[in-house]
């Protein structure tokens, strides 16, 4: 058998969002690896193709909106011990400060934040994280190291995760439970059509990025299934970037 400390075989791991984009290659990779994935997704149709790629037997799927804690706690209850989790799941929107409104950040958080942290203590208080379990968060460059026009409520809503990553980190710990997050640069995803970016916005993107290329989700994935590993089982507290070197300017 060849050693390899990335593997996965005989983990569970949920994966929200893997109904597309970067959870939809996250749930993949992570199969290929040898995990037993859990994948969520709102879109049943999307979810059911995403399950359909998935290598291996075992999987699971849930389909629901975990912005609805009702759902959340449906999800929770219906799954049994995992060894870890991505919290991919996520809503993009740009606009400026000042076309910004109390709604449309209510909108975002209840999208991006509060899902993503509840489903967290959730998952803990019942017990389902086992020892040395492993916690991955997406969040993104903007908002955390790079501010960019338009993204005032986006990036706001991902800086808190970010922030939230450490406080339940340094918590967790205890239980022997790591949790830390990526944050991607500008990658190729549905998601970014759906977040009413233009073209020129994103031509700008690509030309910042000193590779010179959209980052790709299984790009992101890689990253999720090491943080998953057992090859990062001394790193708790951390954010990943992966972005291209955007930020490194």
């Amino acid at each position: 058998m060849i050693y390899n400390p990335f593997s996965l075989e005989g983990k569970t791991i949920l994966v929200t969002g893997a109904s597309s984009g970067i959870g939809k290659a996250t749930a993949i990779e992570c199969s290929k690896m040898g995990a037993k994935v859990i994948a969520c997704g709102r879109n049943e149709e999307r979810l059911n193709q995403s399950v359909a790629l998935l290598e291996g037997n075992g999987h699971q799927s849930f389909c629901g909106d975990l912005a609805d804690e009702s759902i959340q706690r449906s999800l929770v209850e219906s799954i049994g011990e995992i060894d870890g989790a991505v919290l991919a799941a996520s809503q993009t929107l740009v606009l400026p400060v000042l076309f910004s409104s109390t709604e449309k950040f209510k909108q975002l958080y209840n999208n991006n934040f509060f899902p993503n942290v509840e489903l967290l203590r959730l998952l803990v208080k019942n017990k389902k994280v086992v020892k040395d379990g492993s916690l991955v968060y997406i969040v993104s460059i903007g908002g955390t190291t790079v501010f960019e026009p338009g993204l005032s409520i986006y990036g706001s809503a991902k800086s808190a995760l970010n922030s939230f990553i450490r406080f339940a980190a340094v918590e967790l710990a205890s239980k022997k439970i790591r949790v830390n997050g990526i944050s991607p640069g500008a990658v190729h995803t549905p998601m970014i059509q759906e977040g009413n970016v233009s073209d020129e916005q994103l031509d700008l993107a690509i030309n910042q990025c000193p590779l010179k290329r959209w980052g790709q989700p299984e790009d992101i994935a890689h990253g999720a299934v090491y943080l998953l590993s057992n090859a990062a089982s001394w790193i708790t507290g951390q954010t990943l970037i992966i972005d291209g070197g955007t930020s490194a300017k």
